[in-house]
């Protein structure tokens, strides 16, 4: 990826123009694919009071000043969960989701996490690729039900 390419951070900084990016980009992708649902809209509608209050962190990625990529990290009981990871239609293929990842991990890693789970579709393959090639692996029954669209958990365990 270019080094025209930050990744901010929400805590830093989160104002209506992240907060939109934030909103935008996910409810982009999940109208593509699915449909918007109760828990979609409570956690983009509330990003404050449903992440950042509670110690977790959004990351976005800006590109030569326009933000196109952003990924949630919210605490749950076993570390992290990711979520609403999106990148632009655009510039899915070109590094953004790796780069978001990266940032998402090194936060997780950072806080002394266990682990980091994620929800995800079968039919998500290339984000399924990016969840694979950096060591998610599936669980073998879903755990999770907040979604009617999620068919596949997977976790990352991560080194002490």
């Amino acid at each position: 990826m270019s080094a025209r390419v930050r990744i901010l951070c929400a805590s830093v900084t989160f104002g209506a123009r992240e907060r939109r990016a934030f909103a935008d980009l996910n409810y982009e992708w999940i109208r593509h694919y699915f449909e918007v649902e109760a828990e979609d809209t409570r956690v983009l509608e509330d990003p404050e009071g449903e992440i950042l209050g509670i110690g977790g962190e959004i990351f976005l990625a800006e590109l030569d000043g326009d933000l196109l990529g952003v990924a949630a990290m919210i605490p749950n009981s076993h570390g992290f969960e990711l979520a609403k990871m999106a990148v632009s239609p655009a510039l899915r293929g070109s590094g953004l989701g790796r780069a978001l990842m990266d940032a998402c991990l090194a936060f997780a890693k950072a806080r002394g996490a266990k682990e980091v789970e994620l929800l995800t579709n079968t039919i998500l393959s290339p984000a399924r690729g990016l969840y694979e090639s950096s060591g998610f692996v599936a669980l073998p029954q879903m755990e999770d039900t907040r979604y009617s669209r999620g068919n596949l958990q997977m976790v990352l365990k991560l080194d002490d």
